[in-house]
């Protein structure tokens, strides 16, 4: 029903309008400390619909089409920031069924056993044993955690607070607080190198998201071109391959990443780049701040809706 819209509004050719999703995690079950969280019954429910309405490319392949003006009608990719276990052991399965493929952006510096500072924090407001957190001695608060609410509000209130301060800091400040809660995070939330090499082996596509996850924005040039210089050198190590695929952490143009950040990504010889920033990308567009969008509705026809929205927003 939907899909002659879909056509209608990214058309073939020099007019197409390449949609791309994002995600970060596919659980194996549903979360109560996250309900929105994506889900395996969930992700596939999403796999088909996106099977059904549209022709998902690879992404290096829509790029190349994109700059050539040769995208086929109805055009769009999956894409994964991060590098969550779950990535390979939930999502892959699921999309494989479908027939199709993704594009998987790793931080490197968290393969093999690492984890995200956010992570920790999430982690350590699940698991606490204490009814109450107090984080006085580290400037953040006194925070409930008696019911999943509580918890949910500990989080919401937690991140934001931490989320830009420098890197060493956020990473001690996170342990230091799993410390104080009387938690120890879990050490296996992100892949394994030789699970990465599975994902590319399997047909997908893997792209470089920095070693840190820092944000860009906060960095000088130089420590930005080694934080995604590095990745994109471990990558194309344990690949065997030249990566040319990069995603901005966070992703927010002007507040995650600035005009300098495109430049480091440029001159370090990537063919394209994705932020979070809604919308579509168009022929003529910059390839390296190619926009991503991914509706939150849990209905087909709303979640489809949504998809059309975004393609009838003008973004130019």
């Amino acid at each position: 029903m939907l899909t002659p819209f879909f056509g209608w509004l990214s058309p073939a050719g020099a007019k197409a309008r390449l949609s791309i999703l994002i995600f970060h995690r596919v659980l194996p079950e549903p979360d109560p400390l996250f309900p929105q969280e994506m889900h395996a019954r969930q992700f596939d429910a999403v796999c088909g619909w996106l099977a059904n309405w549209f022709n998902v490319l690879p992404l290096d392949r829509a790029v190349a089409q994109l700059g050539a003006g040769t995208l086929p009608a109805r055009a769009a990719c999956i894409t994964f920031d991060d590098g969550y276990a779950d990535n390979h052991h939930v999502a892959l399965p699921i999309l494989q069924r479908h027939g199709l493929t993704a594009s998987f952006f790793i931080a490197t510096g968290f393969l093999d056993g690492g984890r995200m500072w956010n992570d920790t924090i999430i982690e350590t407001a699940r698991r606490s044993p204490l009814p109450l957190l107090d984080l006085r001695s580290l400037g953040l608060g006194c925070h409930a955690l008696g019911s999943i609410a509580d918890r949910q509000a500990a989080i919401a209130a937690l991140i934001p607070q931490i989320k830009y301060r420098p890197f060493a800091e956020r990473v001690a400040t996170a342990e230091q607080l799993a410390t104080l809660a009387q938690v120890q995070a879990p050490n296996d939330l992100m892949m394994t190198s030789p699970e990465v090499k599975a994902m590319r082996q399997a047909g997908m596509v893997i792209g470089a998201h920095t070693v840190s996850h820092p944000i860009l924005a906060r960095l000088t040039d130089a420590q930005a071109s080694d934080e995604i210089g590095r990745s994109k050198q471990y990558l194309e190590q344990l690949l065997g391959e030249r990566v040319g695929l990069f995603a901005y952490p966070n992703g927010k143009p002007g507040e995650d990443y600035s005009p300098a950040s495109v430049e480091v990504v440029r001159s370090l010889g990537f063919d394209a780049a994705v932020s979070t920033q809604w919308g579509t990308t168009g022929t003529g567009d910059d390839l390296f701040q190619i926009r991503r969008f991914t509706p939150w509705d849990r209905s087909r026809l709303r979640f489809g809706a949504r998809l059309l929205s975004n393609l009838r927003t003008p973004w130019r």
